[in-house]
């Protein structure tokens, strides 16, 4: 492992398709963070098998086997520190955490939601934005809090409600837009460049666009 790097641990549920986005930006050598550990709270996800194809080590804790929250999450713990994980990134990580487990990574543990904040927490996020009539959707990463869905918002990415729409649609849009904020997110925390001020967060080097985006959009008539 190379010296002086943000060592990042990832938890996971499924597929893993935000991980490998991680695992991808991570293999550049400039690159100012490093997996050390992929932990998944269900066996014989997709996610495992990317993380073993990347070298990374991997541990399964089967929240099934657990009688509470308290205990999956101290066994996470002990696992998080033998690999000297210093910063998470949650990637579809399907648990809700214990706010002691939360406080303890205080400001070191991200996530990224497939919606804009502080709209449409939860699930089905895609599906409850083209019924609530929303014109626009996308996706959001952020500081993790207690609360569920909640926390200082790193960055968002926006993400036009065609008619046609149906949330897979809407879905497979906003998720090219996740696999392209979360691994600059990563980035710009390890390289220091973000810090938190109450519930915002400010990016240093960071530039606001000017313009606006309408949706739906008039033709000019001749």
């Amino acid at each position: 492992m190379s010296k002086g790097k943000l060592k990042v641990g990832v938890l996971v549920s499924g597929s893993g398709s935000n991980l490998q986005a991680l695992i991808d930006a991570c293999a550049a050598p400039d690159h100012p963070a490093e997996i050390v550990l992929v932990l998944s709270n269900r066996p014989g996800v997709r996610a495992l098998d990317r993380a073993k194809a990347a070298s990374i080590p991997s541990v399964v804790f089967d929240h099934k086997n657990y009688a509470d929250r308290a205990g999956f999450d101290a066994d996470m713990q002990q696992a998080l520190d033998e690999a000297g994980v210093e910063f998470i990134c949650l990637a579809g990580f399907m648990r809700l955490l214990t706010t002691a487990f939360v406080e303890h990574w205080s400001g070191r543990m991200i996530n990224i939601h497939p919606s804009l904040l502080p709209s449409f927490k939860g699930l089905n996020v895609q599906q409850r934005a083209i019924d609530a009539g929303a014109r626009f959707a996308g996706c959001t990463v952020h500081f993790v809090t207690p609360e569920m869905d909640v926390g200082p918002i790193i960055q968002q990415a926006v993400v036009p409600i065609h008619d046609d729409d149906t949330g897979d649609t809407l879905a497979a849009r906003i998720l090219v837009q996740e696999h392209n904020i979360y691994p600059a997110c990563l980035r710009w925390v390890a390289e220091g460049r973000v810090r938190i001020e109450g519930e915002r967060v400010f990016l240093d080097g960071a530039t606001v666009p000017d313009a606006a985006l309408l949706n739906p959009s008039l033709e000019k008539s001749d």
